[in-house]
C-alpha cells in the first residue's frame, strides 16, 4: 500500500506538491472549499520568472506609503476596521525591508523561483496545454528615461544573481511593445523568462493530470485538525470527519486558522489583489508590462489583455471593493491610449503575505506528519512548481537541496 498524504488546499501550490507526491509514488488526496485552482493563483498577473528576487518591503519603502495611501489609484489600500490587526504585521514587514536582510531574502526567492519556467513545462508535458506558458520578456516601462537607472538596489540585487536586463531607450521600446503610450521613454528589460496565457488554466491542466496519476479531490471546508495518538491526523469538516497519515496545509490566506489552535504562530496576512480584464482591446501587448508608476502589470492573456496588482489589507472576510479593480480602466488607456475598455471583468483574490514575502515551507515545530506550504505572497504561481517538490522530498525523507532556514515557520518568533 502507497504511504497517504493529505493536502488541504487545492490552489496551485497544493496541486503542484500533489504532483510531485504522486511521482515519488505517495497516495495523494486534496481537499478545498473551492474548486481546484480558483483562488489567488487563478487570478494573476502571469508572470513567470525564473528572476524573481526582489522581496516587497525594500529600505525606505516607508516614505511612500502615506502618498500611496492618500492615492484613490494608489497601489495601497487599508481597511481601517482591519488597521489594529494588521499594524503588527506592518512593522514586521516594514523591519524585512532592512538593507541587512536583503541579500538572505533574495537569495531564499531566488531558490524557489530559478527552475519554474522548466517545472512548469515539465509537468504541463501530456496535457495538451503547453501553449498555456509562452517565452516572454518582462517589460518595466518608465516616463522619466532617468528613473530607468540599473544603479538602483533594486537592479544590482537582480544583476548580483545573474538575472538578465537590458535597458533601453523610447526607439527600441516602441518596437518592442508599439501599442505603449509615446509618454513612455524608457525600460528595463528582464530576459529569458515566461508568462502564462491563463493562470487558471495552467492549475486546471494540471489538476486533471494529478486526477489522472491517481489522486483524488474532495469537495469541503476544512473546520479543524487535530494529531491522533497513532501520529497521523484528523480532519473535521461540516459533515464528517476525515483521517489522514500526513498533511501538508496549503491553504493560502486561510492556513493559519487551521494551525493557530494548535498553538503555532505566524504572522501571515490576507493581502487582497485585484485584476481587470479587458475582454476587447483591440491592441497587442506582446510581454508582461510592469507601469512602475502605477505599480501594476499588464499582460495579453486569453481571455483579453489582463490588468493585475494592488495591495489591499481587509481581513479575510471583507466584501470586495471593486473599485479597485476598475481603477485599472483609467490606468490602462494612460499605457496603451488605443485600448479599447467598454468591455471588461472584474476580480478579487486573497494572497497569503508573509512579512518577508518568503512562503512557510517544511515540516511545523511540535507537530509530527504535519508540513506547512503557504505564505507565498505576491509569488504563488512562480514559486508553485519548486515549492511542490521541495516539500515532497521533505515528506519522502530526502535531504532538501536548498537551504530551508529562511522558509522556517517560526522564524518571526
Amino acid at each position: 500500500m502507497p504511504q497517504q498524504v493529505t493536502i488541504l488546499g487545492a490552489g496551485i501550490v497544493g496541486i503542484c506538491t500533489g504532483l510531485s507526491l504522486l511521482e515519488r509514488g505517495f497516495a495523494v488526496e486534496l481537499i478545498d472549499r473551492d474548486p481546484p485552482a480558483s483562488g489567488a493563483s487563478h487570478g494573476n498577473a502571469g508572470v513567470v520568472s525564473p528572476w524573481s528576487c526582489v522581496p516587497q518591503s525594500l529600505p525606505g519603502l516607508w516614505r511612500h506609503v502615506p502618498k500611496w495611501l492618500l492615492d484613490p489609484e494608489g497601489p495601497v489600500s487599508i481597511g481601517w476596521r482591519h488597521l489594529p490587526r494588521f499594524l503588527p504585521w506592518a512593522y514586521k514587514f516594514l523591519r524585512a525591508g532592512r538593507a541587512e536582510g536583503l541579500d538572505r531574502i533574495g537569495d531564499a526567492m531566488n531558490a524557489l523561483n530559478r527552475p519554474n519556467v522548466d517545472l512548469y513545462r515539465y509537468h504541463l508535458k501530456g496535457t495538451g496545454k503547453d501553449d498555456l506558458i509562452q517565452d516572454s520578456w518582462y517589460v518595466h516601462v518608465y516616463r522619466d528615461p532617468a528613473a530607468a537607472d540599473l544603479s538602483q538596489l533594486v537592479w544590482r540585487m537582480r544583476e548580483d544573481r545573474g538575472v538578465p536586463v537590458e535597458r533601453v531607450d523610447a526607439g527600441p521600446l516602441r518596437e518592442i511593445e508599439p501599442a505603449l503610450s509615446p509618454d513612455y521613454k524608457a525600460a528595463i528589460l528582464i530576459k529569458d523568462q515566461a508568462r502564462a496565457l491563463d493562470p487558471g488554466a495552467v492549475g486546471k491542466a494540471l489538476f486533471e493530470k494529478a486526477l489522472g496519476m491517481g489522486a483524488r479531490f474532495r469537495r469541503a471546508a476544512v473546520r479543524r485538525i487535530a494529531q491522533q495518538e497513532n501520529g497521523g491526523w484528523r480532519i473535521e469538516t461540516g459533515d464528517e470527519i476525515l483521517t489522514a497519515e500526513r498533511l501538508v496545509v496549503a491553504a493560502g490566506a486561510w492556513s493559519m486558522t487551521l494551525l493557530k489552535p494548535l498553538g503555532v504562530s505566524a504572522p501571515l496576512e490576507a493581502e487582497r489583489g485585484y485584476h481587470l480584464v479587458i475582454r476587447s482591446p483591440g491592441i497587442t501587448v506582446n510581454n508582461s508590462i510592469m507601469d512602475t508608476t502605477g505599480k501594476f502589470v499588464a499582460s495579453s492573456m486569453s481571455a483579453g489583455v489582463r490588468c493585475a496588482g494592488t495591495a489591499e489589507f481587509a481581513g479575510l472576510d471583507a466584501p470586495p471593493n471593486y473599485r479597485r479593480a476598475r481603477v485599472f480602466e483609467t490606468m490602462a488607456k494612460r499605457l496603451f491610449p488605443d485600448i479599447d475598455t467598454s468591455d471588461t471583468v472584474e476580480w478579487m483574490g486573497t494572497r497569503p503575505s508573509m512579512p518577508d514575502s518568503l512562503p512557510c515551507l517544511g515540516a511545523v515545530p511540535g507537530h509530527s506528519n504535519l508540513y506547512a506550504a503557504f505564505g507565498h505572497s505576491h509569488y504563488g504561481f512562480g514559486m508553485a512548481p519548486n515549492t511542490g517538490r521541495v516539500v515532497a522530498g521533505l515528506v519522502a525523507g530526502e535531504p532538501p537541496n536548498i537551504d530551508m532556514t529562511p522558509y522556517a515557520l517560526d522564524r518571526f518568533q
